[in-house]
């Protein structure tokens, strides 16, 4: 979960995020078996970056905000030496057969709350879609390893990408955003298209000639 530095890496943030999501419906005793929960948007806010907490990480996790088929996360990390990251993630409650969105059903709102705010909850992807010409091509091989569940790349993958191209990782801090457009497979050519900005860049995830997901750093790198 750390570099060679022993900075909790964004990949791993990720996946934290992704476990609490996971323990807390099975929690909250509202998983039906027939639906899935599909990242659509992660963001996180590195405050403070995680290098000399290797005794206690806490992680905390509520929800933000309900809509109809969309529903967005809010998890805190901190760390024991003063690491911490904020992050929000939206997910699609979808059929887990036909992958198909769903309407979130009484038990979720029971636990959750009751008030659907579509305005606040849109499942509607704010990144441009399409790289320039002129952004860097990289290749992008996957592995076994990558694919989840359903026979995609998980989402905490794609952080791995966003990790390779952090210009001063160890200091890092800023925020960073990945949108997922449409699943990879593992048999999937996948091209990453760089697109360097002042204190950060762009990165589009070109997968068979197709967007499947972009994602955006805006890092400031520390004083002195």
């Amino acid at each position: 979960d750390t570099s060679a530095s022993g900075r909790l890496r964004l990949d791993a943030v990720a996946r934290y995020v992704q476990d609490i999501a996971t323990d807390d419906v099975a929690d909250a005793g509202i998983d039906d078996g027939d639906h899935v929960w599909i990242v659509r948007r992660a963001a996180m806010e590195i405050l403070s970056p995680f290098s000399g907490d290797d005794t206690a990480v806490r992680v905390a996790t509520w929800s933000g905000g309900l809509g109809a088929r969309w529903a967005t996360r809010r998890t805190s990390i901190a760390g024991d030496a003063g690491g911490r990251i904020e992050t929000e993630t939206l997910w699609a409650f979808v059929h887990a057969e036909t992958l198909k969105l769903s309407r979130l059903p009484p038990a979720y709102h029971a636990v959750y709350g009751n008030e659907v705010r579509d305005a606040a909850v849109s499942g509607k992807l704010l990144l441009p879609r399409h790289p320039p010409e002129d952004a860097r091509g990289v290749q992008w091989p996957l592995r076994v390893t990558d694919i989840d569940i359903l026979g995609h790349v998980n989402n905490a993958v794609y952080w791995e990408a966003v990790e390779s191209e952090l210009v001063a990782p160890d200091g890092f801090r800023g925020s960073a955003v990945v949108e997922y457009r449409q699943p990879i497979d593992l048999q999937t050519e996948v091209v990453l298209r760089v697109q360097a900005r002042a204190g950060g860049f762009l990165m589009w995830y070109v997968a068979d000639g197709a967007v499947a997901a972009v994602a955006q750093v805006n890092g400031v790198e520390p004083p002195g």
